[in-house]
């Protein structure tokens, strides 16, 4: 039963067509996916045990004789930081990064979308799921917006408001206020209340120090 169980999981891992690893609370490779394995370009049996930064060739795994995560830069490190909070947390930890990679012909540079989960029935154990967003997130750089009710156009050719574009694409959510110019526009009894306020401060601190 244990040996089905394991040749399952060994399946299920290598079936997903993404970047997976399993680390500890080090960052430490404990197992990974085949799509993984190609992106290390490494044997699987060096993988193991190294640090995710070395293994993914990061740039600042080179910043101290220490390697992955020794460097000031590390405390930064969203993959890092990603896998502590899943782990301590026990939650579904997800955020992007920018990765700087030691140099080479092809790439040198790349936008990372991070998804760390604790890995259930293992203590201390993270599903780390690394998403390359490079390409979607350069085309996304220009943005048509219309010059004058700031609507965006999608891939769709809908327009929509910037907060729910930016809510379905991007899944950042806005927090609405008011600048002072538009609630003067929209809201003159404000600005006059506040002038009231702020007239009757002044008088007030004139007044104590005569």
């Amino acid at each position: 039963m244990e040996l089905q169980q394991n040749a399952l999981y060994r399946m299920l891992l290598d079936a997903i067509p993404i970047p997976v690893f399993v680390m500890d609370d080090d960052v430490r490779i404990m197992d990974l996916n085949e799509v993984a394995l190609k992106l290390c370009a490494t044997e699987k049996a060096a993988l193991l045990q190294q640090r995710g930064g070395d293994a993914l060739h990061c740039l600042h795994s080179k910043d101290v004789q220490e390697g992955c995560g020794r460097a000031p830069a590390c405390r930064q490190c969203v993959i890092r930081n990603s896998v502590t909070k899943c782990l301590h947390g026990q939650t579904v930890s997800r955020a992007r990064m920018k990765m700087e990679f030691l140099p080479a012909p092809e790439q040198k540079r790349a936008e990372l979308l991070i998804t760390a989960s604790p890995l259930p029935g293992a203590e201390k154990r993270a599903l780390l799921i690394v998403e390359d967003i490079t390409e979607t997130s350069t085309l996304r750089d220009i943005i048509p917006i219309c010059m004058k009710c700031k609507k965006i156009r999608s891939d769709e050719q809908y327009w929509q408001n910037v907060d729910r574009y930016f809510h379905e694409h991007i899944g950042v959510d806005f927090s609405h206020g008011i600048c002072p110019a538009c609630s003067g526009e929209f809201y003159p009894e404000l600005r006059s209340k506040r002038s009231e306020e702020f007239a009757a401060s002044a008088k007030a601190g004139l007044q104590t120090r005569n």
